[in-house]
């Protein structure tokens, strides 16, 4: 009968302390980089007081309704030159139109932008905006009617 033997290295202390080295180092780096990119993309606080907003709250969503039941609706677009064009649906002639632009990740970026009528139901930027995702808050008043909403400046 023939025996055969193995013939390997014996695992010592020191590839153990390689091991898990190696395996600590690799979960250490992951969690520094994913959380400096999470604190990257964040711009600061939605709101500075949770609970005085909670208490606006109920405002807020009136405000919004009253909105609503006015019935305008508005797109906002950016041109080639980069102003910014605003098209409106059964809003009063005359009314003022104007926006508040931020950026929605990375750069803090904020912009007020007042707009100058350029024909029936037609707005345009009186200052161009730099190309890139901008969430656009659109605010029209006539008189004591204001309309306003949020959103992707295309």
């Amino acid at each position: 009968m023939m025996t055969t033997q193995a013939s390997s290295k014996p695992f010592t202390g020191r590839k153990m302390a390689a091991i898990l080295i190696v395996g600590f180092g690799i979960v250490v780096a992951v969690n520094f980089t994913m959380a400096s990119l999470a604190t990257s993309g964040f711009h600061g606080v939605v709101v500075e007081n949770s609970y005085v907003a909670s208490q606006n709250f109920n405002d807020w969503m009136e405000e919004a309704e009253a909105s609503r039941a006015l019935g305008w609706e508005a797109t906002a677009e950016r041109s080639e030159d980069g102003f910014v064009t605003i098209r409106t649906s059964d809003a009063p002639q005359g009314a003022v139109v104007s926006a508040e632009l931020r950026r929605p990740i990375g750069v803090d970026d904020r912009l007020e932008l007042a707009f100058q009528s350029t024909g029936p139901d037609t707005y345009r930027s009186t200052a161009p905006v730099e190309a890139g995702r901008w969430t656009v808050r659109l605010r029209i008043t006539s008189g004591e009617q204001v309309w306003a909403e949020e959103s992707a400046l295309r």
